[in-house]
C-alpha cells in the first residue's frame, strides 16, 4: 500500500513538472498575416494582435473566421509540445497503475 502511495506521489510530482515545464514553452499562430497569438504549453494565451484592417465591421466573419484558426492552431501546437514532454519524462510507464 505503501508503494502505491509513493507511486502516486511521485506521478503527482511529475505533473507538477510538467506544468512547470510547459509555462516555459510558448506557440506561435497566425492566420493570413493578419492575426497572430501566442500561447504557452499550459494552453494560456500571452497575446493576441490583429491587424487594424481587420477591425472594419465588413471584415466581422473574416475577424471570427481567423480568431479560430488561430486559436486551433495555437492549441494543436501546445498540445504537440505537451506530448513531447511528456515522452521526455518517459510518460506514465513505470508507475505501475491499475487499468492503465
Amino acid at each position: 500500500m505503501f508503494n502505491k502511495i509513493k507511486q502516486f506521489k511521485n506521478l503527482r510530482d511529475q505533473a507538477k513538472q510538467l506544468k512547470e515545464q510547459l509555462a516555459e514553452e510558448t506557440v506561435k499562430a497566425d492566420w493570413k498575416d493578419k492575426i497572430n497569438m501566442v500561447m504557452d504549453g499550459n494552453q494560456k494565451i500571452l497575446s493576441v494582435d490583429i491587424s487594424p484592417e481587420m477591425l472594419n465591421p465588413d471584415k466581422k466573419e473574416d475577424l471570427e473566421k481567423g480568431i479560430k484558426a488561430c486559436l486551433a492552431d495555437a492549441i494543436k501546437k501546445s498540445q504537440m509540445a505537451a506530448a513531447r514532454k511528456m515522452q521526455g519524462l518517459g510518460g506514465l510507464e513505470g508507475m505501475n497503475l491499475p487499468g492503465m
